[in-house]
């Protein structure tokens, strides 16, 4: 990543200034739903966010869907099957079908805007059965999690949630520090800091700062 400029924010300045940008944004492959990333290590909260331009948006009378990737883990059985393997945890342990298949397939063009907002519980591990939710046109759908820049999702705007190794190492649980290496490989491979249309760094967390 190159040197990109930062401004210190608040989160709610951040979440409404976000919200107010996302009403004129227009997909760009004609869909009705506008489809935003809200990328980031789970350490980076990038769901708070999320969860805080959603409620911006309600003030401008503008229907969202959370949606977090963590709803779309794979059966233990299989996320585990190399046991805590950085690799497997990179390339296998996110149900990348199942995305495309219940979130982004109803909000192409011409679908029809029902989306399922999770498929798995990873505490019981077992399916959630919850029901769809139909996001109606106009609407738009925030999806937040790790990785999420690396699988050509039809994202119309992007967000990257910003953390220094060392600020990800402190704020990542010790026994999820195994999952380190992947998000190096990430940032190696994907290089989201330099591809995202909006970087959020994140090292302290109460003093966020942005490239808007």
């Amino acid at each position: 990543m190159g040197r990109v400029r930062l401004e210190a924010i608040t989160w709610d300045r951040l979440g409404d200034l976000l919200a107010e940008r996302l009403l004129d944004l227009k997909p760009t492959d004609g869909s009705p739903w506008t489809r935003i990333a809200f990328d980031g290590a789970p350490a980076a909260r990038p769901g708070d966010l999320a969860e805080r331009v959603s409620s911006a948006l309600r003030v401008h009378g503008r229907p969202s869907l959370v949606v977090g990737t963590e709803g779309f883990l794979r059966p233990a059985s299989l996320r585990l099957e190399f046991g805590r393997d950085a690799e497997s945890f990179y390339n296998g342990w996110y149900d990348t079908g199942a995305l495309w298949r219940e979130v982004f397939g109803p909000l192409e063009p011409g679908g029809g805007g029902r989306v399922l907002p999770d498929l798995w519980d990873p505490v019981t591990d077992r399916a959630t059965r919850s029901p769809y939710v139909p996001l109606p046109p106009g609407g738009l759908l925030l999806l937040h999690g790790p990785f999420l820049l690396r699988h050509w999702f039809p994202f119309d705007l992007s967000v990257h949630l910003l953390l220094s190794p060392g600020a990800l190492r402190r704020r990542t649980p010790e026994a999820e520090h195994w999952t380190l290496p992947a998000f190096a490989r990430y940032e190696d491979e994907t290089d989201p800091a330099g591809t995202a249309d909006v970087l959020v760094r994140t090292d302290d967390p109460r003093r966020p700062a942005w490239n808007g």
